[in-house]
């Protein structure tokens, strides 16, 4: 059963082979054009598309508005009952549609027309194989969608990865991957960066690698706080949420450093813990510092900057 594994992504990566081959040769111009259209947008990219094509819609909306380019997805059916709302002067439409003769997607060409949206089309018809050798025939053959678009984009495949032939399979994945290709070379095109990134991604994983300082750190009255002069056994708490808590939390290119560290404390407490907080602390130092910092320090301080009163503040770092 391996062998069948193995030939369903054999041949799905050689519908991407050719689908390159294609945005890199006689495709290249309608998908440079397609890419100035949606760049030139002063609206937003209404995706759209039925079963499999609607799936990979949803998908390719998704990346388009995490990198910069502003696109929802519209259920065609759900469209004709009304969500055609949605659809307003400035927009662009990207119809996705294997066939391209979808009846749900072809039922909206009308009032795309009257509303003079423009429209891009995602279809398996070979359009720029047929156009490269005769344009009057690749014309002639076109889907119906194909043939209404202003521009229409080649997702063809010379089979699909089905054995029957028939369950949507390569034309997806040529789908997904010139979807991603457009988003690519407008996030590109936009100078999207990591810090544009980090905006519309705040949460998960990469939300959490991509968070700046500022935005995880305690401020204010939410800072714990331990006086010089708190006994050691209330200062437990504060430096439970300040080391615990706020540690986890940083990125890990940044060090904390710390006043008071839980470990020297509990080492030097008396046994009655009622030692006074103030012999046990470090050198001065409240900053989050750049490890990769070349200034020239002593070993265990770097540069911090100017601090909270105008001056210029040396940190100790914490390498434990």
């Amino acid at each position: 059963m391996n062998h069948i594994g193995e030939n369903v992504v054999r041949i799905e990566a050689e519908a991407l082979r050719a689908l390159a081959d294609r945005i890199a040769g006689p495709m290249a111009q309608a998908f440079n054009r397609a890419v100035e259209m949606i760049y030139g947008c002063a609206g937003r990219v209404v995706v759209t598309g039925m079963g499999k094509s609607g799936i990979v819609a949803r998908k390719i909306a998704a990346t388009l508005s995490s990198t910069g380019t502003p696109a929802l997805f519209m259920h065609p059916v759900e469209a004709v009952h009304g969500d055609l709302g949605m659809v307003v002067r400035g927009d662009v439409v990207l119809a996705l549609s294997a066939s391209g003769e979808t009846e749900e997607i072809l039922r909206l060409l009308a009032t795309l027309k009257r509303l003079q949206v423009p429209l891009i089309a995602m279809t398996c018809d070979e359009i720029a194989t047929k156009a490269a050798r005769e344009s009057s025939s690749a014309e002639r053959d076109a889907s119906t969608l194909a043939g209404a678009a202003d521009i229409a984009l080649d997702c063809s495949v010379a089979r699909e990865a089905c054995g029957l032939g028939l369950a949507p399979t390569a034309s997806t994945t040529t789908m997904l991957a010139l979807g991603d290709a457009l988003a690519m070379t407008l996030a590109e095109k936009r100078g999207f960066k990591e810090e544009d990134f980090a905006n519309l991604h705040p949460g998960g994983k990469l939300g959490k690698r991509l968070a700046r300082v500022e935005a995880l750190m305690h401020t204010g009255d939410a800072v714990p706080r331990v006086t010089p002069h708190a006994i050691d056994r209330d200062a437990a708490e504060p430096c439970r949420l300040l080391i615990g808590a706020d540690r986890r939390r940083i990125p890990p290119k940044a060090e904390i450093l710390q006043q008071h560290r839980d470990q020297d404390r509990q080492h030097q407490r008396d046994p009655d813990g009622r030692r006074q907080v103030k012999p046990l602390q470090d050198a001065p130092c409240r900053r989050v510092h750049d490890p990769e910092s070349t200034d020239n320090f002593p070993p265990g301080v770097r540069r911090g900057g100017a601090g909270h009163d105008g001056r210029e503040e040396n940190h100790v770092v914490d390498s434990r």
